[in-house]
């Protein structure tokens, strides 16, 4: 048995959304057409045999003005919580002499429209507003849909609470995370819109589920004469038996609390992730990535159930107990960089607990999985900074490129693959071969970083240093900024002891050296030979070694001063640049005299 929603348009011209569920509330297919016939090959194969498809457009429509009884009805009950339907009418063009989409969909797909037939294969008219009311126990619908006065904000604010709360409800998969993942990136109105219309297609397959498993749940407004509505039924309805609330037990409750503040953990992971990445660029760390997510309401549903070896909730209360809902990784490149990084973030936020997982497992004398995990919390003066993080810690993981490139295998491995279990004691021999190779070739990367870094010969001329700028793009010819790779090998030979920077900082500070009026190398060297800038590393205390970039950064900020912290490059971080000046103020002046 297939459950379908179809969120039809009312002409072929704008998107249509269907999605499919199982039986057993799963979804099996969610996607957007627009033509009658892109509806007919989609669902085809799902409504071959046995279904009940749910419709969100009117079916029938009688009436020559106005709205329909069913209409009228339903907005009765549902107009307190803003859920009131359109009118529909004959009058209507995409109405006119009763002739729909919806019928016409039906008479496609080979539907029974009749609400109370006994067939295999029929169909149903839904209304995705007033089912979520009564499904969600909203006390106001969800203002996901673009109107005058919604700002993206808002819009982004509401569907991904919707979308949590039909993760409480819909077994969810890929397809649906990926529409996740699409709404907290979206920058315009119309990519949530693409969006809007698949989430409310799997909210009228949910309706048409419920509807045949919880017929005494069920309200029909209207009937087949006149048009129709069916919808979970509110606890005043028809008589109807109220749908029952997910919130009679602690992990019910807990995971209706987690979906109805879903939207906000998102921002609130979303600023962390910027926040690492501030903290990370602002100290030249060079790392490969930093990524973020924040746990799904599915996840979450899923970690809240477990139980202990005795039976018992691993986490009797998942709200507080479950603390890697925001979860940020770093990806460096050697084991030194996770150190550091380490370090950066201890100065920056509250370390709450801190666990090194290769440590962990090299104890018990084994090689297998390595990464550390910080969880972090915001201090006060960050809470002031970033009020969304208020209460929000997160989990921090920190990895080398082989360390990661190990766990995202064994993980596909483990958990996609499907290992027979016959194979399941050498797949873990290999596992763990792999993780010792890969231990010793972090090793070696971190040997070949210091060897690297330690050759005080390192050549000045820029011919004889271009694997620091290896990969850089050649600038136009027209750019007159400083060629980035020569600017990367020039800066190899400055700094010699100096740690990596990332390949894209290098075109960044050739920017700000273009605003301060340096265009050459020897006009950069002429600045870099300012004796004010003599000892202001060592002054400075880094615990760990600044890029050259971080290194060429604090160079022009000690020489230009004031100057440079107001350059327009440096508006979104004058804050630090003040700050970093202050230290290297009080730096010197607690340096003994010469």
């Amino acid at each position: 048995m297939h459950y379908v929603g179809v969120d039809l348009a009312w002409g072929e011209r704008n998107p249509t959304g269907l999605a499919v569920l199982d039986a057993d509330a799963r979804l099996l297919h969610v996607s957007t057409v627009r033509t009658d016939a892109e509806i007919g090959e989609a669902l085809e194969t799902f409504t071959a045999e046995e279904c009940l498809v749910g419709i969100d457009a009117p079916i029938v429509v009688t009436n020559a003005t106005g709205s329909r009884p069913a209409e009228q009805a339903l907005s009765k009950d549902f107009r307190r919580f803003e859920a009131g339907t359109h009118p529909s009418n004959t009058g209507k063009p995409e109405f006119a002499e009763g002739r729909t989409r919806a019928r016409r969909v039906c008479r496609l797909l080979g539907l029974d429209p009749d609400p109370r037939s006994g067939r295999a294969r029929r169909a149903i008219e839904v209304y995705p507003h007033a089912a979520s009311v009564v499904l969600f126990d909203l006390e106001r619908t969800l203002k996901y849909k673009a109107k005058p006065g919604r700002d993206l904000d808002l819009l982004r604010r509401e569907l991904l609470t919707l979308m949590g709360h039909v993760e409480t409800i819909v077994a969810v998969d890929a397809a649906w995370q990926a529409l996740r993942r699409q709404v907290e990136a979206a920058t315009r109105k119309s990519q949530l819109r693409v969006v809007e219309d698949q989430v409310d297609a799997v909210v009228c397959a949910y309706v048409a589920w419920f509807a045949d498993h919880r017929p005494e749940q069920t309200a029909t407004y209207g009937d087949l004469a006149t048009g129709y509505i069916v919808t979970p039924a509110l606890p005043t309805s028809s008589g109807a038996v109220p749908a029952p609330r997910r919130t009679d037990d602690p992990v019910a409750r807990a995971v209706q609390a987690y979906a109805d503040d879903q939207p906000a953990l998102v921002e609130a992971g979303r600023a962390w992730v910027e926040l690492v990445t501030e903290v990370l660029d602002e100290a030249g760390i060079n790392y490969l990535t930093v990524t973020g997510r924040t746990k799904s309401v599915t996840s979450f549903a899923e970690k809240a159930t477990r139980l202990d070896e005795a039976g018992q909730p691993l986490y009797p209360d998942p709200l507080r107990d479950i603390t890697d809902v925001l979860g940020v990784r770093v990806v460096t490149y050697v084991h030194s960089d996770v150190t550091a990084v380490a370090d950066l973030l201890a100065a920056q936020a509250d370390v709450l607990d801190d666990r090194d997982m290769g440590q962990a497992t090299a104890s018990e004398g084994r090689f297998g999985y390595a990464s550390r995990h910080l969880l972090l919390g915001a201090p006060d003066e960050l809470r002031e900074a970033r009020p969304e993080l208020h209460g929000r810690d997160a989990q921090v993981q920190l990895r080398t490129v082989l360390q990661h490139a190990w766990a995202e295998f064994e993980h596909e491995a483990r958990y996609k693959g499907r290992v027979p279990a016959e194979h399941a004691r050498d797949l873990d021999r290999r596992f763990t071969l792999a993780a010792g190779l890969l231990e010793l070739a972090d090793q070696e990367f971190s040997a070949i970083r210091e060897r690297l870094r330690s050759r005080p010969d390192a050549g000045t001329d820029p011919g004889e240093q271009d694997a620091p700028g290896e990969g850089l793009p050649r600038p136009e010819p027209e750019d007159p900024r400083l060629d980035p790779r020569e600017l990367a090998a020039y800066l190899a030979g400055q700094f010699h002891d100096a740690g990596w920077s990332r390949s894209d900082h290098y075109a960044w500070i050739a920017g700000l050296l273009l605003e301060v009026g340096i265009t050459s190398l020897d006009e950069l060297g002429g600045v870099l030979r300012d004796p004010r800038l003599t000892g202001l590393n060592e002054a400075m205390g880094y615990r760990f070694p600044p890029g050259a970039v971080r290194r060429l950064d604090d160079a022009l900020l000690g020489a230009y001063r004031d100057g440079y912290v107001g350059l327009q490059g440096n508006v979104h971080r004058r804050d630090l640049l003040a700050a970093r000046l202050a230290q290297m103020d009080e730096a010197r002046a607690d340096r003994p005299a010469d």
